[in-house]
């Protein structure tokens, strides 16, 4: 079963032989320290080269307010991507953190200032429930950094059991989220 075929994601397990799901994946990247245009690019660009992840488009580049951080943080750089992938949800989301800790991300105050962040938002049309992990992301129809870059990408995105990102965008408003046209993060 494929969710969303893309040809160039392997989808046979090379040890059962079996086919992998194709999953198409919504992951959110922000950051907020040191060069944060750089972090992004650095992101995408390690997303990409994992095997059985294919990013298929990035959003433009918004630059927004943090959300429930010390008052000394500054504003993020924030992107949306849209993949698609074999890997299980647990591999990508270990994969997420590898490449956040490769950034220099440190977990040690929620809401801290980060080199580079990277959430899952969606993972197919699956919902997931685990002490490690919940999809959709729990805040996702709340946070306007996310909705509007995934709208620009996906103008008829649905975030799973919650409803059309344009409605959730519309509810939310867009006050302190300010795309950034001069800044592109490229899909090498």
């Amino acid at each position: 079963m494929t969710e969303t075929p893309s040809p160039y994601v392997i989808d046979a397990d090379t040890l059962s032989g079996g086919l992998k799901p194709i999953r198409q994946v919504i992951l959110s990247l922000g950051s907020n320290l040191g060069d944060r245009e750089a972090n992004l690019q650095g992101g995408v660009d390690a997303l990409r080269d994992t095997p059985d992840v294919v990013v298929v488009d990035v959003s433009p580049v918004y630059e927004t307010e943090p959300v429930g951080g010390p008052d000394e943080s500054g504003p993020y750089l924030n992107i949306v991507l849209l993949a698609d992938t074999t890997l299980s949800v647990d591999t990508l989301l270990d994969r997420a953190h590898a490449v956040e800790q490769a950034f220099g991300r440190e977990r040690s105050v929620p809401g801290a200032p980060r080199t580079l962040d990277v959430d899952l938002i969606t993972y197919g049309k699956k919902t997931i429930e685990s002490e490690e992990l919940t999809v959709p992301h729990p805040r996702a129809h709340e946070r306007a950094f996310v909705l509007a870059p995934w709208l620009d990408i996906e103008p008829d995105a649905v975030l799973p059991g919650v409803g059309p990102v344009a409605e959730l965008l519309a509810g939310v408003g867009t006050e302190g989220v300010k795309k950034v046209d001069d800044l592109t993060i490229e899909l090498q």
